[in-house]
């Protein structure tokens, strides 16, 4: 076998055992959101799901249009998420059409990168968005507020910005640390 035979075979091993790891991962997420969801664990018990898990859940969970998500801890509670969104793309796979107009503005893939602060206890999170980088330019402040409120609550008005939301499924609090999210069960 020549040199180059020999380079390509490793480098497919390299992607098989990279899909691998992936599917692997996407599957141990599903069993512990399935494990939290089925309300077997006990009061106090803990799941803990890492950082490479949920962006592999994701990655096969997101709408069309959304691809190459990464997520990471920044801080303690503070949470960062990036991907490549074409906005049409998801407006389109939810079953809504963006009319001319937004879908000029929102057509093609862009980079995103939304940074928040996610408070949970008894029960209750609150997630408060920081800052949205998209393409390089950085929102925040009363920017972030008008958008938020006039065009993410527009279009989702059942998004949970800034307000405190059930967490459902016994979850008491969720544990947001650079390692991973641990799941704390609660009665």
């Amino acid at each position: 076998m020549n040199m180059n035979r020999r380079w390509l075979a490793i480098s497919l091993l390299f992607v098989v055992a990279g899909l691998g790891a992936a599917v692997n991962e996407y599957n141990s997420a599903k069993q512990k959101f399935d494990l939290i969801e089925s309300g077997r664990l006990r009061p106090g018990g803990h799941v803990t799901l890492s950082y490479s898990e949920l962006t592999a859940w994701v990655e096969k969970e997101a709408p069309r249009g959304l691809r190459n998500p990464k997520l990471r801890v920044t801080g303690r509670d503070v949470a960062t998420g990036s991907a490549l969104i074409d906005f049409a793309k998801v407006e389109r796979s939810q079953g809504r059409a963006p009319g001319w107009l937004m879908s000029k503005l929102l057509e093609g893939e862009r980079p995103v990168t939304v940074t928040a602060r996610i408070r949970s206890a008894a029960g209750h999170a609150t997630v408060d968005v920081q800052s949205v980088q998209i393409s390089g330019v950085t929102i925040d402040g009363r920017t972030l507020d008008f958008l938020i409120q006039n065009f993410l609550l527009a279009m989702y008005p059942d998004a949970m910005v800034g307000k405190p939301f059930k967490l459902g499924h016994r979850i008491e609090r969720l544990e947001v640390a650079p390692a991973a999210v641990g799941v704390v069960i609660g009665r």
